[in-house]
């Protein structure tokens, strides 16, 4: 693919077969069957802030890396109060400077949001902070609703940074490896951080979605691919299937690697976990009905007056979440991994206050026998 790549380095993982994984395959722990992972929304409960949503971030992912998760993302979303991740390279730079081993990326980046050479300079300065510990996920939805994203791109044409994907994609590959070709207009243009400044390694690029378009793409492209199973769960199998047929080796991956996302929470008693898993939905249900705000308290959804329609929502929406005890949560993990055949579980755990979702990441690794490393 580019030139730069085959670069030893780079600082890239070798699997011994000549292509480079960069970090992408991860190593399952204890008696779990594929790794995994955690997705951080940095969600803000009733009652909380955003300092406090930050400060869980770090809790969350120091635990993560303590018992054995293999990677940490955060995803970008905008203008949606319950959420505070809207400028994941800075997350992620308060991340990194606050663990030492776990890898940490976007779950995802929006592109067609921002020009190619800023996420270039972000992540090259995240790698340069984080040298072989960063991903780069990337996305094509907006990340909002259509108002903010026109804000966000200074223009109403929002169906054409979608098309233009794969254009802006090779245009940040391009920037990330310094390899624009002699005569083109960026030929001199240097994403910095980045190779002009010497051998350096780089994050590897991994492509997001919710239906067959980026799956598709990402197997023409031999790169990683990452379903959001937890929002669209009955496109999980149909893309991870068109992903395999697509995929070509490459200098980036001989064999397909799919990730998918997982709502999944584990409480100590599994009312507990039910109390803590209907403050989600209920945030769902305002945010498909225009109604977004703060993650609710267990208490406000439970005393919540569903319409027959919210809570038809509900059921169906909750019907996708893994949500019980340690051992109920395990077995639903495993049944999934199972019946996708994914090769790592991402799991958010989506709930009102930091405690559970701590409670929710350290059960689960109980339950798989992962080793806490103090």
């Amino acid at each position: 693919m580019d030139k730069n790549r085959g670069d030893e380095s780079r600082g890239d993982e070798s699997r011994g077969d000549g292509v480079r994984d960069q970090g992408i395959r991860g190593e399952a722990r204890g008696t779990a069957s594929v790794p995994l992972s955690v997705l951080d929304l940095v969600t803000v409960g009733q009652g909380c802030t955003a300092t406090q949503a930050l400060r869980t971030s770090v809790d969350i992912a120091q635990l993560a890396e303590r018992r054995g998760y293999h990677r940490l993302w955060v995803a970008e979303h905008h203008s949606m109060p319950g959420v505070a991740s809207s400028s994941p390279a800075v997350i992620l730079a308060h991340l990194a400077a606050r663990t030492e081993r776990i890898r940490l990326g976007s779950g995802g980046v929006m592109l067609p949001n921002h020009a190619p050479l800023v996420i270039a300079e972000q992540f090259g300065t995240l790698e340069a902070m984080a040298p072989g510990r960063i991903d780069l996920g990337l996305g094509r939805a907006p990340g909002t609703d259509g108002a903010t994203a026109a804000a966000l791109r200074r223009t109403d044409r929002l169906g054409e940074g979608a098309e233009d994907f794969p254009q802006q994609l090779a245009e940040l590959t391009r920037f990330l490896d310094d390899d624009f070709p002699d005569g083109h207009p960026y030929a001199r243009i240097h994403a910095v951080p980045g190779p002009v400044q010497g051998p350096a390694g780089r994050p590897p690029i991994w492509l997001l979605g919710s239906s067959g378009f980026s799956a598709r793409l990402a197997g023409v492209l031999g790169l990683p691919f990452a379903f959001a199973h937890h929002f669209s769960a009955q496109n999980t199998i149909p893309a991870l299937d068109l992903y395999r047929d697509s995929f070509k080796p490459s200098a980036v991956l001989d064999a397909p690697y799919a990730l998918i996302g997982v709502s999944a929470l584990a409480a100590d008693e599994e009312r507990e976990a039910r109390r803590q898993v209907l403050t989600g939905a209920l945030s769902m249900v305002r945010l498909r009905t225009g109604r977004p705000g703060l993650i609710p308290t267990p208490e406000e959804a439970e005393a919540y007056a569903f319409t027959p329609m919210e809570r038809e929502f509900v059921d169906n929406w909750l019907g996708n979440v893994i949500h019980g005890t340690a051992d109920e949560v395990r077995g639903g993990l495993d049944d999934l991994a199972k019946r996708t055949g994914a090769d790592e579980l991402m799991i958010t755990a989506n709930a009102h206050g930091g405690e559970a979702r701590l409670r929710s990441y350290d059960l689960i690794a109980d339950a798989y026998g992962s080793p806490d490393r103090l």
